[in-house]
């Protein structure tokens, strides 16, 4: 394969996460919106929020199997065009059924989306020969911070959730669909054992050497999960924030995912993965930990910055250590542990909800630190054969494309 082809399957598949990003954020942040213009209930809302992450679930388990008939660049190619049609569709409503069916069919496709946008870009990493994989997820962080100000644009504009999404949908959709002609499927690992899971000899994924990685999946989602749904609470009501400085710690929070991912890279080559998940794992526990005990909103700050330094390491790494760990399944052994992170995102938000009311918000900030801790017990699952390969920690496997 030659250098040309990898470097454009890398740039084809970074715009399909970047493209991911947005449409996820715009819908996320504009639920008030969606909420307002349906009509649904509050009482409703939590069974429209939970039927996204649970039809994901769906969407990845039937990737699983459809990646045995045909290659997951097929599956994203026809996947992400779903995704934002169905966001078109949610803008454009008028009763409560339309809006069911369009998220239905989000939620659907963005499992489809997300399992074979990590199968292609382990698989492309693995040809590589060298970490690539926090660069994608980097791109998709963009993603939501891009989307997340476009919802505020629309918003402070007081456009219709069609008008708002329209102009997306026309510039994203045909750029996704050019760039998928250069989407790069797997090659085999070696003669004998191929890489992807289509193949009839792909080995069986034992769900329970995949186990550890399911765990720090669902963690590390119920960790992003408590950020995203209970940060402005927490910084508002516990920490007596003015409601405009309630908004900041979620933007504060993407930012420095953007940030830890995009040089992530760099740390995974130079120390390895195993290091640098510890590091992350550490670094996002200890913000939990100042988020829970800070006396005022200054520091309140600085924890949620520490959290997205820390956790935006740990889920790129754990689909490429799934990958390294079955490299002649590792398309199966990425849906399956791309389940996971749906499972996070349902439990964490209701867990720390329940927690603090039941309890305090500040203990309920405790519960996901340790969960996150349970991350150093399972941390030499990332070090799987062929994990450390050059500069004393990773070997080249092929040449650098760049």
């Amino acid at each position: 394969m030659t250098d040309t082809r990898l470097r454009h399957g890398r740039a084809s598949l970074g715009l399909s996460f970047f493209t991911q990003g947005v449409a996820f954020a715009l819908l996320v942040t504009r639920l008030p919106a969606i909420q307002d213009r349906y009509g649904i209930s509050d009482g409703l809302l939590p069974v429209f929020l939970a039927a996204v992450p649970i039809l994901a679930g769906v969407g990845s388990v039937a990737t699983e199997q459809l990646v045995k008939r045909i290659p997951p660049s097929v599956v994203l190619r026809w996947s992400q065009p779903v995704v934002l049609l169905a966001l078109l569709g949610v803008g454009s409503g008028r009763e409560v059924w339309q809006v069911a069916v369009a998220l239905g069919a989000f939620g659907l496709a963005v499992g489809a989306l997300d399992a074979s946008m990590n199968m292609l870009g382990v698989s492309l990493q693995r040809m590589y020969g060298r970490s690539i994989m926090l660069g994608f997820h980097a791109t998709y962080s963009l993603g939501g911070i891009v989307g997340a100000s476009l919802a505020w644009v629309g918003a402070r504009a007081e456009l219709a959730l069609f008008v708002s999404y329209l102009p997306v949908v026309a510039v994203l959709l045909p750029a996704a669909l050019i760039g998928s002609r250069w989407y790069v499927d797997g090659v085999a690992a070696s003669p004998v054992e191929p890489v992807r899971a289509g193949e009839k000899s792909a080995p069986e994924v034992g769900f329970k050497l995949l186990l550890p990685l399911c765990l720090v999946m669902t963690f590390a989602y119920i960790g992003d999960s408590t950020v995203s749904n209970w940060s402005a609470k927490y910084l508002q009501d516990v920490l007596g924030s003015s409601e405009q400085t309630a908004t900041l710690p979620y933007n504060i929070y993407m930012v420095t995912t953007l940030l830890g991912r995009a040089v992530g890279d760099l740390g995974v080559r130079r120390f390895g993965a195993v290091a640098v998940v510890r590091c992350g794992t550490v670094l996002a526990a200890a913000g939990f930990g100042v988020v829970a005990l800070a006396p005022g909103v200054g520091v309140g700050m600085v924890g949620f910055t520490m959290l997205g330094l820390g956790l935006c390491v740990i889920v790129p790494q754990t689909f490429a250590a799934a990958g390294r760990m079955f490299p002649g399944a590792s398309d199966a052994a990425i849906a399956r542990i791309n389940v996971f992170n749906y499972v996070g995102f349902l439990v964490g938000a209701p867990l720390v909800g329940a927690l603090g009311d039941a309890w305090s918000y500040r203990g309920a900030m405790l519960v996901p630190m340790v969960l996150v801790l349970v991350t150093l017990v399972y941390a030499r699952s990332f070090a799987t054969e062929g994990d450390r390969y050059g500069g004393g920690h990773e070997r080249a496997r092929t040449v650098d494309v760049g």
